[in-house]
């Protein structure tokens, strides 16, 4: 009789949703700005800023669950 291997089975976790919420929400609010302030600039920057936002609101979101806690 053979033994049976045992699968492994990974958990991955998510990230928290309040950390997506900032990263969706100031990425959001950036580019609104950027068209605003860059209007006479190429749209090459404003997409730029929109990813500047976005990168800076992951650590702001991981700050806010260890602080508060998770939305849901």
């Amino acid at each position: 009789m053979r033994k049976r291997k045992s699968k492994k089975v990974e958990k991955t976790k998510d990230w928290p949703a309040i950390v997506y919420m900032w990263m969706f929400g100031l990425t959001i609010i950036s580019y609104v700005i950027a068209r605003v302030i860059l209007d006479g600039k190429p749209h090459v920057y404003h997409w730029g800023t929109a990813l500047i936002g976005g990168l800076v609101g992951v650590p702001i979101g991981w700050l806010w669950y260890r602080w508060r806690g998770d939305v849901f």
